[in-house]
């Protein structure tokens, strides 16, 4: 069912126009997210949306109604909004602004309070929060607390859509999460729809159905999170370099700000095996910076510290600690070989477990470059390729083999396919050498 719908909105204030042929459907249930830097138009449209300015151009129909043909009251059974900033001048408790909300459910010259209206006004304390401290009064609050007080006060109207203007604003990472969800809750179980301002794209990712991506007050683009959230448009339109990225546990996208390269940052870190420490039962390579690693073990992320030793290894100065990354054997000994390139890019180092076990290796590739996770990934493969070419019709047994890459992030930037198949082969030739030379 389409609740509310927009047609080639213009509009303004004094005469200004601010907004140009704006034009959507939002259906119940659904959470529409509006984005855009400032000065791109949103509040400026959200006020349109709730009757607050006049449309000088154009259509908006609330449940297939023309927004015009409501009254006040009318229109609050229906529509709630919170805004931005909101400014409270007398001094109401917690629950006595709450209340407030139940004024568009209010009949008659004397207006009665009934059980229904109590319940309504526990649960929207109760689903915000508030509940706890009721009694405080409203300028007595922070201000994240009156933003969850202001929401409780919008939902008590029991309304069929919800506009907010950044919900999250002044709220810290908990409670962010906690109203997110429960907007999410509302739109999915409840029917509840809901239109929304987000200065958070991550947050506008995580939980919306649909984004409108507005520019200079017109629309860029409106679509699923997927189509919106792509690196070069938000790059563009909000004039950062943005990186985008998947989330490592929902298949949602995340933008993320890459700051200005510092003085320097193109200066190169050859890895060599000046950072290679051995002794018997302990491998370890000290990194002079933190290298972006992937890895068939504990994946991606961080180190400067990179630690293989065997089980029977005593020793409190190994101590593992942040920014390491770890594993052990159950091997007697540890054997090591390194391979290098002829430019220095690459440094490759293996490391052959042997024992009365079952026989181990692992594999670490140093590259010093900037690199895409697929491209790192892709090197992962070739460390993999590389080891079961070496067992292949030799008649052993194929070892455990546990392989990372971890890059510089600095220098050169590895992005084209002809780049990514020369690094691959830069790869392959630093791990044939260290299986020659085992």
């Amino acid at each position: 069912m389409k609740m509310l719908s927009a047609d080639s909105l213009e509009g303004g204030y004094g005469g200004r126009s601010v907004l140009q042929d704006i034009s959507f459907e939002v259906k119940q249930g659904e959470l529409f997210g509006i984005l855009g830097p400032n000065g791109s138009g949103k509040t400026t449209l959200l006020k349109m949306l709730s009757g607050i300015i006049k449309a000088q151009k154009g259509r908006i129909e609330i449940k297939g109604k023309n927004l015009n043909e409501y009254s006040a009251k009318e229109l609050a059974r229906i529509v709630a909004v919170l805004p931005q900033h909101y400014d409270q001048s007398f001094a109401y408790s917690v629950k006595e602004t709450v209340s407030l909300g139940r004024y568009a459910h209010q009949r008659g010259w004397l207006q009665s309070w009934n059980e229904k209206d109590e319940e309504i006004v526990q649960k929207a304390m109760a689903d915000t929060g508030v509940d706890s401290f009721e009694n405080r009064y409203i300028q007595e609050l922070s201000g994240g607390e009156r933003q969850r007080v202001f929401l409780a006060q919008a939902l008590a109207q029991e309304p069929e859509i919800l506009l907010l203007d950044e919900p999250t604003n002044h709220l810290d990472l908990s409670f962010q999460k906690e109203l997110l969800d429960l907007l999410r809750k509302w739109t999915s179980q409840g029917g509840l729809t809901v239109i929304s301002i987000f200065h958070d794209l991550n947050l506008a990712a995580l939980y919306c159905d649909k984004l409108l991506l507005m520019e200079k007050g017109k629309m860029d683009l409106l679509s699923v999170p997927h189509h919106v959230l792509q690196e070069q448009r938000i790059s563009r339109v909000y004039k950062t370099e943005i990186l985008k990225q998947s989330h490592p546990a929902l298949d949602k996208p995340q933008m993320v700000i890459m700051p200005e390269r510092a003085a320097g940052n193109d200066s190169c870190y050859k890895m060599s095996r000046e950072f290679l420490h051995t002794e018997p039962g302990v491998v370890e390579f000290q990194s002079p910076i933190p290298l972006k690693t992937v890895s068939t073990e504990h994946g991606i992320s961080w180190y400067s510290r990179f630690l293989m030793k065997t089980e029977h290894t005593h020793d409190g100065s190994l101590e593992v600690g942040s920014g390491t990354y770890w594993s052990s054997t159950n091997a007697d000994r540890l054997n090591v070989s390194t391979g290098r390139t002829q430019d220095d890019s690459v440094f490759a180092v293996m490391i052959h477990s042997t024992g009365e076990h079952r026989e181990q290796r692992g594999i670490w590739v140093f590259i010093d470059a900037a690199l895409s996770e697929a491209a790192m990934i892709e090197c992962v493969a070739v460390c993999a390729d590389a080891q079961a070419r070496a067992h292949s019709g030799n008649g052993t047994q194929d070892p455990h083999t546990e392989i990372l890459v971890a890059s510089t992030q600095k220098g050169k930037e590895i992005k084209e396919r002809k780049q990514i198949t020369s690094l691959k082969e830069l790869v392959a030739d630093s791990i044939q050498s260290c299986l020659l030379e085992l």
